[in-house]
């Protein structure tokens, strides 16, 4: 049994910004040498998720539409007390999800046709990261 990890580092341009990272998580699937096994990906940070979904700018817009209806920022949240203005970031975390499970088959990623794999940023603009975990045979 393998186990392999690696970080990927973001510090987003903007507060919220979707980015697709599937291509660094199959080149570190293919550089683990793993054949058969599971692959996470997990943001570290609470006001970012990892999701896998369709490449489609439209659709990217109905994601944030749909987020900002389901937790849009507003002035009063009680986490806001901290000193921190960023409750509707960990609320759309929670919709969105920390982290996802891959298979890995014959060497790659088994990833559906249109799936991809991205990076959600809700509180951007400052250094973050995610763990790649590799595990398998």
């Amino acid at each position: 049994m393998k186990s392999v990890t690696k970080y990927l580092w973001f510090k987003t341009k903007s507060k919220r910004e979707l980015i697709r990272i599937t291509e660094e998580v199959k080149k570190v699937v293919a550089e683990s040498g793993v054949k058969e096994g599971l692959c996470l990906i997990s943001s570290m940070h609470l006001t970012s998720s990892i999701i896998i979904q369709d490449d489609e700018k439209g659709l990217h817009e109905d994601i944030w539409e749909w987020l900002e209806k389901l937790t849009p920022y507003k002035k009063d949240y009680k986490h806001h007390r901290t000193g921190e203005d960023n409750a509707d970031a960990h609320l759309k975390n929670l919709v969105t999800h920390l982290q996802v499970v891959l298979p890995i088959t014959q060497g790659k990623l088994d990833l559906g046709p249109w799936q991809e794999i991205f990076y959600a940023e809700f509180d951007g603009q400052r250094e973050k990261r995610v763990v790649i975990k590799i595990i398998g045979e």
